[in-house]
């Protein structure tokens, strides 16, 4: 049974390490590894070091952590609407394919009708396809194409 609670500062330790995990995946040519993961450490940094206010950060449990996904308000470019955005979602490797990722995702989303909002937002490495397969499984759809051109 996978419940999920809110983080503590004792779960920063577990968040950073399993965030490490985020760029398993092999990101595009242009970024490295450790330039993905030093990207996502910083923000989780920050949050711990209460720097981002409004942001949540959840962590899912079976017998010990297993997950955890990290939640901001958002502005929509189109429209000004405030939406929520799952800024980060991982899982530990022993966790993977026993639904912490689907519980995160359900708690992602009850978060943002919580705020009263009616979307929620996610971004992904095209190349990520296992987890772009989860997100369109759980009703995500792609809105927008980023395109990335490295000069010089």
């Amino acid at each position: 049974m996978i419940t999920i609670r809110t983080a503590t500062p004792a779960d920063r330790d577990f968040v950073i390490e399993t965030a490490r995990r985020l760029a398993a995946f092999g990101p595009p040519p242009w970024r490295s590894a450790a330039e993905v993961v030093g990207g996502e450490v910083r923000c989780l940094d920050a949050f711990f070091d209460g720097g981002m206010q409004g942001s949540v950060l959840l962590i899912a449990e079976a017998d010990r952590p297993a997950g955890f996904a990290f939640l901001e308000h958002a502005t929509d470019y189109f429209t000004g609407e405030r939406h929520g955005h799952l800024g980060m979602i991982a899982v530990t490797e022993p966790a993977e394919g026993r639904g912490a990722g689907a519980a995160l995702l359900g708690a992602a989303q009850a978060w943002s009708r919580a705020q009263g909002y009616t979307r929620l937002t996610l971004n992904v490495f095209e190349g990520n396809a296992r987890a772009r397969r989860v997100y369109e499984r759980a009703g995500f759809r792609v809105e927008t194409v980023r395109y990335t051109k490295q000069l010089g």
